[in-house]
């Protein structure tokens, strides 16, 4: 993969083209973004561009033999690590090669709910096992076949667990011209005794115009259509992709209704929407309507601090944004901000989702209806949106 086949991440492509130039390839680096920002495919495009035959000034040639071996993921020196679902305790990455080829090369932002729904997961945890480690061990320990670089590109050392320990010593002291590339999602979840033997290289997440960009491009959506699904996916392209397929008017007719009942203690109303619609969505739904909860909320502040170049939503969201903002504090948003980003937490790990909504729409009632704040709220319950 070339830097120029993945979107945005300018300063860091050119931070990584850099190091290189200059002959400082750091053999450990833990490549740290958030889901769908693309740090695997830098990681890939990165150890291309340090193996490439005919370098360019700004990217790696794509035409040499590494690099029609790195497009295919197929280079002898080029290996992988990454969470799978073992059967067998010793099923090692290799066995799942096949199917981590063909699902990188069709999606190179891949979720680990994406990769899951490739494999014959069953209810398996992800995990990268003993075994795994002890074939790193192994595999590394081989001079390189062909390129200046053997490289080991470890997705998601979270998994790791204790099982990082066995290549403590690996990463600290590795064979001449090898290089590792940790590919990071939460770094809290990440050995420290690993993090502390790795060069940091910090990835953001994604604007809302790169999204666009990528599916108008990529996917041939057309551009409001990508503008919505760039608003709700919050910089995350693996999460735009699966919206493709989902009607977002719909999430904001429910969220519009939802704190209607909210705002105004409707206690018949909030539990009927909890039990027949909001723990109905099923949890990937839920989790996408939380997070576009999230970005209509981001989008009241914006315009509370008086920035509305940076407000980019339809003209009925922006409608009932502006009528919302008129009426509640920042605190009260940040409060509610904070409820939904915890919410999508305990959504993720298979909370109840009927218990789980009601209870939320409780605090919110508590934020809105009865919390003391300064500013009044009478007139709101008349708008349009019933808020």
């Amino acid at each position: 993969m070339q830097f120029n086949a993945i979107i945005g991440q300018q300063q860091i492509k050119q931070h990584l083209i850099r190091t290189v130039n200059e002959n400082r390839v750091s053999h450990a680096q833990l490549f740290l973004g958030p889901e769908g920002s693309g740090s695997l495919a830098l990681a890939v495009a990165y150890a291309q561009y340090v193996n490439c035959e005919s370098r360019l000034a700004d990217d790696s040639c794509g035409q040499c033999a590494s690099c029609r071996k790195y497009e295919k993921l197929i280079h002898p020196d080029l290996h992988f690590s990454y969470p799978f679902f073992a059967k067998h305790k010793e099923d090692t990455a290799a066995t799942y090669a096949r199917e981590w080829r063909e699902t990188f090369l069709a999606n190179p932002y891949l979720s680990l709910d994406h990769w899951r729904s490739q494999l014959d997961a069953e209810n398996k945890q992800a995990n990268i096992n003993i075994a795994e480690a002890h074939d790193i061990i192994k595999k590394l320990s081989l001079k390189a076949f062909e390129a200046e670089y053997k490289v080991l590109i470890i997705w998601l050392p979270e998994y790791l667990d204790t099982q990082g320990n066995a290549l403590l010593k690996l990463i600290e002291e590795p064979p001449e011209k090898t290089l590792f590339l940790l590919v990071a999602e939460n770094q809290d979840k990440i050995l420290n005794t690993i993090i502390s033997r790795t060069q940091l290289v910090k990835i953001n997440r994604l604007d809302a115009g790169n999204v666009k960009t990528y599916l108008t491009t990529h996917s041939q959506v057309d551009e409001r259509r990508a503008t919505e699904i760039a608003f709700i996916s919050d910089g995350n392209i693996q999460q735009a992709l699966r919206l493709l397929g989902e009607d977002t008017k719909d999430y904001f007719d429910l969220l519009v209704r939802w704190l209607r009942h909210c705002v105004t203690d409707q206690g018949g109303a909030l539990i009927k929407t909890s039990e027949e619609e909001l723990s109905k969505l099923g949890r990937e739904n839920q989790k996408s309507f939380l997070l576009y909860a999230i970005n209509v909320m981001r989008q009241v502040i914006l315009l509370k601090e008086q920035v509305p170049t940076l407000v980019h939503i339809t003209d009925d969201e922006l409608d009932f944004v502006q009528k919302f903002e008129r009426h509640y504090t920042t605190g009260q948003i940040g409060e509610t901000i904070t409820l939904f980003e915890q919410a999508h937490y305990h959504i993720e790990r298979n909370a109840n989702p009927k218990i789980l909504f009601l209870d939320l729409s409780l605090q919110l009632v508590l934020i809105y209806k009865y919390q003391t704040f300064p500013t009044s709220r009478d007139s709101i319950y008349t708008d349009n949106y019933g808020m």
